[in-house]
């Protein structure tokens, strides 16, 4: 029965993610995709995803202990602390951090943590705004 309270609910997300998607205000000088490509996307795998739980749900789901929904909690405290950083701290350093505490909280060492921390910020700064030369939040730095 969880599972497919945990559908319907994934569902009722993909609806509002369509909704908030037909929402969005397209500019005369957009691409051919637009901007309301990404979230249709995203609300069509999800809904998708949720139907074939409700659909076939497990027969007896296993739910986490509580010390791994106390993690899974944590997990979504620091990606929404990410998104209100990056207006602050900028793309950099924010991804940085954020990646840095979740490799270390799926199994990282402190030092690999930090390692994969700043190359995956650096590599996708290089990668986006360098290469293809899309706008990323900026920071104290400039970067």
């Amino acid at each position: 029965m969880s599972d497919r309270i945990f559908g319907v609910v994934g569902m009722i997300l993909a609806i509002g993610y369509v909704f908030a998607a037909l929402a969005i205000e397209e500019s005369f000088l957009s691409d051919a995709v637009g901007p309301k490509a990404f979230p249709m996307i995203i609300a069509g795998i999800l809904g998708l995803s949720s139907l074939a739980i409700v659909l076939r749900p497990d027969a007896e789901p296993q739910w986490p202990a509580l010390g791994r929904l106390v993690e899974v909690g944590a997990a979504v405290i620091v990606m929404i602390l990410y998104a209100e950083m990056l207006s602050v701290a900028g793309f950099v350093i924010a991804t940085a951090f954020a990646a840095a505490y979740l490799a270390w909280r799926l199994g990282s060492s402190p030092l690999e943590s930090v390692a994969v921390g700043v190359g995956t910020s650096v590599g996708i700064y290089v990668i986006f705004h360098l290469v293809l030369g899309l706008s990323l939040a900026k920071g104290p730095l400039g970067f």
